[in-house]
């Protein structure tokens, strides 16, 4: 069987167009799929807090600080404990670039043993999401008896003997 040479000259011509199309197709979605850099970002005071060792019920109330570094407003859209025991409050409105401020983190110190939980902070900052992480060792309460052991009474002296 004899191959046209003009006939192949097409089919490669039309095959190499098309790989040429993809391409162009794949740069312009590229270009649409990734966002503007925002220009927020934040900066910690330090993201790790060691409790070190508490009493059961103690205050387990820690705020986390730190300043927008970046160039324009830094908006805080989420804050997530990895479990419930942790719960972060977070800046609800936009802080400016230069602006300092914190995110409080409440640990239940009612559970007793060690701990080491995160949180995880959602914004427009260039660094992406930030994790926080506090630990610590919860000691159980040392209750109080319910019926406190009395010395032994010597007793009223007997009369009459």
């Amino acid at each position: 069987m004899k191959t046209n040479p003009v006939l192949l000259l097409f089919f490669a011509a039309t095959l190499g167009s098309g790989f040429t199309m993809a391409q162009e197709v794949k740069k312009d979605n590229a270009a649409q799929a990734a966002p503007a850099a925002s220009q927020a970002d934040m900066s910690f005071e330090k993201e790790l807090h060691d409790y070190g060792t508490i009493d059961q019920g103690a205050n387990g109330v820690f705020e986390f600080k730190f300043t927008n570094t970046g160039k324009e407003p830094l908006i805080i859209s989420d804050a997530r404990g990895s479990c419930g025991c942790t719960v972060p409050q977070w800046p609800k409105e936009p802080i400016v670039p230069g602006a300092k401020s914190s995110i409080k983190v409440s640990y239940d110190t009612k559970r007793v043993g060690a701990f080491n939980k995160t949180v995880t902070i959602t914004s427009n900052a260039k660094s992406g999401t930030k994790v926080l992480s506090i630990k610590g060792v919860v000691n159980a309460k040392v209750e109080e008896e319910a019926f406190p052991t009395r010395k032994p009474s010597q007793g009223a002296p007997l009369e009459g003997k």
